[in-house]
């Protein structure tokens, strides 16, 4: 039964409380990527909502649960705007430069998970700029606070397993808006669940430590975002969709990269 009861509460932390590489649709309000997972104040995420407005408006990945996926979305955002935004404000009243520091220690952590991913989709060359990022910015980066495998011209090209999946031709299978956690698909959920699975750290950290260090990763890098998700969400006519049309081509892509 403590067995099952573990198991259970490392695909919760899979699904919620794990930022994703792209994480990286500005949480949600622990949104997204706690998952990656995002659009933080960060390069390899600036073209998160770069894609072609004049496209069909249908969407490009199925969305049978479309009603279920509104009612999360509609949460999400008041979590977003009630919650973990006003904390992230608060937490401006550090420098950003110490803010950037604890959001690079957090990305640190991931890249060897990045790293195997790239030797999973046989991508010798990435493989190899990551794991010399990550030797390089934990050595004399100090443990990954700073970041001079950037400095060093070595750029981030961050990988999850959903991407591998993608790479070898698994598909979406259907969009889906997890609460606490952001636009998904049934395939970047099962990658999720193998990040999580792949990485030491959440193994180690026992689980009522999880989710303070994932909460802590999460504020921070929402601390560095300047409001980015409310602009586009206010400024769109269906949020949802638009949301959901950023989300299926970043994810698409990342795939490609």
């Amino acid at each position: 039964m403590k067995l099952i009861i573990k198991l259970t509460n490392r695909l919760l932390h899979a699904l919620i409380f794990k930022k994703s590489a792209f994480c990286q649709i500005l949480f949600f309000a622990l949104l997204t990527g706690m998952a990656s997972p995002a659009l933080l104040a960060q390069e390899d995420d600036d073209d998160f909502f770069i894609f072609d407005e004049e496209e069909d408006d249908s969407p490009s990945i199925a969305d049978p649960l479309e009603g279920l996926n509104r009612a999360s979305f509609a949460l999400n955002d008041a979590l977003y705007r009630g919650v973990m935004k006003p904390i992230a404000r608060g937490l401006r009243v550090f420098p950003a430069p110490v803010r950037t520091s604890g959001a690079n220690f957090f990305d640190n952590l991931g890249t060897p998970i990045s790293a195997i991913n790239a030797l999973l989709q046989l991508d010798l060359p990435n493989t190899g700029t990551e794991l010399s990022r990550f030797v390089i910015n934990t050595t004399i980066g100090l443990l990954g606070f700073f970041d001079p495998a950037t400095d060093l011209g070595i750029a981030r090209d961050e990988e999850d397993l959903g991407q591998t999946l993608g790479k070898y031709g698994v598909g979406h299978g259907f969009y889906l808006v997890i609460p606490f956690r952001g636009p998904s698909s049934l395939r970047d959920v099962l990658g999720s669940i193998g990040n999580t699975a792949m990485n030491p750290l959440y193994w180690e950290l026992h689980d009522d430590a999880a989710i303070p260090v994932n909460l802590v990763d999460a504020e921070i890098s929402l601390s560095l975002d300047q409001d980015t998700y409310e602009a586009f969400y206010d400024s769109s006519l269906d949020p949802y969709t638009f949301f959901r049309s950023a989300y299926v081509q970043n994810r698409a892509g990342r795939v490609e990269e």
